[in-house]
């Protein structure tokens, strides 16, 4: 096993990796509540119950396509990368396709499946590696550091540090609410150990501030250790039904099916380029495995949706793992198994709450953030592409719609400065694609 994934060679060992892989399921671990209460529209209700999924079966379907997809980017693209069915796309696949167009959650699934086997082929060419090793290095590091933002953002948001102003968009929270004090006590150890240096600092003040939490009362104690796996036969193969539906195929459904595909593509390889940077595992400007690493999600997706759940991506909560010292693959194997064991130890999950995953966040963030040296400033043609990347990403809360904008204008300096025979011909192509996209997608 430490043959196989290069323990010496990344100088890393058996318990880096596991407190790595455990910390990358403890800042995920919310979406195994998450998923199947925005899946199942359990905030809506006057929703009829014929038409929603069944919660503990998307449970279960999480659950499971985060362990699959999770136990495959480890053994075969050996990156400490955790895959789960992707915040926003599940939002997009509950609130906008089923409730919003009135579109039955069969077919929804249909169109990830899709999307997913679409995403297979696609990798297989070998063409979605070519794409992402033509990024250039700046735009991958402005990337890196614009999911930095984003995700300390998330923390600041979930600590409710950070809270709604209809002034001013966003504004300072009650800092004397107990929950929010108890994240910035998460923040403040977290920090002292992370100054220290001490190796694992991150998922360390986790249990601290858990323990913490359930000493003051901010966190229950969990009535029970083990429960009865629920059934996932109420979402198991839906998928395929949908296709002998005439009313599948249509225009509208082909707009759901693209956006799907879009919004993967780019969220999974905005948050594996981040992910290699912070690890240092990029070499020149490309990704060692970069097939194999794509190829994971694509059949997380595919995977996840003969389940029953929404398309599953790489998690940018993986770099709190690497923080933690994970560095291969193996990080990648423990998560799945935590996942796995998560469907009898459901309970004991309750003590995961926002305040403990805050700090985790935001400390990672700051770690991230730290790619912003790595760019060339000094260039303008170069700075502002970089720039609108960082920023777009988490002022539209979207790491896509970062991207985006950033791929836009990245041509148009470059072609304005006279650095023409500098453009990978792939970021022309992506120059059309993004104006379209936010000219009739978004």
């Amino acid at each position: 096993m430490r043959k196989y994934f290069e323990f010496e060679k990344h100088g890393t060992n058996y318990r880096r990796e596991f407190i790595g892989g455990l910390t990358t399921f403890l800042a995920m671990a919310y979406i195994l509540v998450v998923n199947p209460l925005t899946l199942s529209l359990a905030s809506i209700k006057d929703y009829p119950d014929a038409l929603r999924m069944d919660y503990g079966a998307v449970f279960v379907a999480t659950a499971l396509a985060a362990a699959i997809g999770s136990i495959v980017m480890g053994l075969l693209g050996k990156y400490p990368l955790a895959l789960a069915p992707g915040m926003g796309l599940n939002a997009f696949f509950a609130y906008t396709v089923v409730l919003g167009s009135g579109i039955p959650w069969q077919h929804a699934l249909g169109a990830v499946l899709i999307s997913g086997v679409f995403f297979f082929l696609l990798t297989l060419t070998g063409l979605r590696e070519k794409i992402i090793n033509a990024i250039p290095i700046d735009l991958k590091h402005a990337v890196g550091a614009g999911i930095g933002l984003f995700i300390t953002f998330v923390g600041l948001q979930n600590a409710k540090i950070i809270v709604n102003n209809d002034a001013t968009l966003v504004g300072l929270g009650d800092l004397t609410a107990g929950p929010t004090l108890l994240a910035i006590f998460g923040i403040v150890v977290t920090v002292i150990m992370m100054t220290r240096g001490i190796n694992g600092a991150v998922f360390y003040g986790m249990v601290i501030t858990v323990i913490v939490g359930i000493i003051f009362n901010l966190i229950d104690m969990p009535h029970k250790v083990v429960d009865s796996v629920p059934s996932v036969a109420p979402t198991f193969g839906a998928a395929f039904s949908s296709f002998g539906d005439s009313s599948f195929y249509s225009t509208s459904m082909l707009g759901i099916i693209l956006t799907f595909l879009f919004v993967d593509f780019f969220d999974n390889a905005g948050t594996l380029v981040a992910v290699a940077n912070q690890a240092g595992i990029m070499k020149d400007n490309k990704l060692p495995r970069a097939g194999r690493a794509l190829i994971s999600d694509s059949i997380a997706t595919t995977v996840g949706a003969v389940l029953g759940t929404s398309t599953t991506t790489s998690y940018i909560e993986s770099s709190a793992g690497v923080a933690a010292g994970a560095r291969t693959g193996f990080a990648a194997i423990v998560t799945a198994g935590l996942f796995i064991l998560s469907l009898f130890f459901f309970p004991l999950l309750s003590v995961v709450t926002a305040p403990v995953t805050a700090p985790a966040l935001i400390i990672v963030g700051v770690l991230m953030v730290s790619s912003l040296g790595k760019i060339d400033w000094k260039k303008f043609e170069i700075a502002v592409p970089s720039f609108l990347t960082m920023i777009a990403m988490p002022l539209s809360y979207s790491i896509a719609t970062g991207i985006a904008v950033g791929f836009i204008f990245y041509p148009i300096t470059m072609m304005v400065k006279g650095r023409t025979k500098e453009i990978n011909p792939i970021m022309y192509f992506f120059f059309v694609i993004f104006v379209l996209y936010f000219i009739f997608l978004k």
